[in-house]
């Protein structure tokens, strides 16, 4: 049993006897009344979503998952799969369970599996993850006027992001995997 305070993106909690994973939570204190956690989860056997609201210092039922390092290697119809980097064995992880973390996958990401009884449940992407742009329109002139302009690149895995209009065509950026915006560029040293 744990308490509000453990929960978490990529926690696992028991709800009336099913697993669910933490797919997003926010404290909230308002001015008036005590403070509350918004949840939203995913059913683990069963992909349904729902969300929760729990009281602060309420207890909550947390169950133990274990972190791995992987590497995704392909995308394979439905499924991912992913490298244990210790033990240099594969799973299969549904389309399902990645949800929008999906869209940042490239081949050879290194990211931290959550498994339960052997089961990859979520994953953690890096905060920032580096992209080779593959596509990116080239800037017309009398673009500049008005600032902070930006243009929709796509990158090598095909993640569409919006990015100020220099940005060119196989330059290396950041893009940040909590909002999906442009993060920088990449300084070669």
């Amino acid at each position: 049993m744990g308490s509000t305070t453990d929960i978490k993106k990529g926690a696992v909690i028991r709800h009336q006897n099913n697993l669910y994973v933490v797919t997003d939570c926010q404290f909230v204190n308002p001015g008036k009344g005590s403070a509350f956690t918004k949840t939203k989860l995913k059913g683990i056997s069963n992909n349904k979503g729902m969300e929760i609201t729990y009281k602060s210092g309420e207890t909550v039922d947390t169950v133990q998952v274990q972190r791995q390092n992987m590497q995704y290697l392909y995308k394979n119809g439905d499924f991912f799969s992913f490298m244990n980097q210790s033990s240099y064995e594969t799973a299969d992880v549904s389309a399902g369970i990645l949800d929008d973390d999906a869209k940042y996958l490239k081949e050879g990401l290194e990211v931290i599996a959550l498994t339960h009884e052997n089961n990859v449940v979520a994953i953690e992407l890096p905060k920032k993850i580096q992209y080779t742009v593959a596509d990116s329109p080239a800037a017309v002139k009398g673009d500049s006027s008005g600032g902070n302009i930006t243009k929709e690149a796509v990158m090598e895995n095909g993640l569409k992001v919006n990015v100020p209009i220099f940005i060119k065509e196989g330059e290396e950026i950041l893009v940040n995997t909590e909002t999906g915006d442009y993060g920088g560029r990449v300084v070669e040293k």
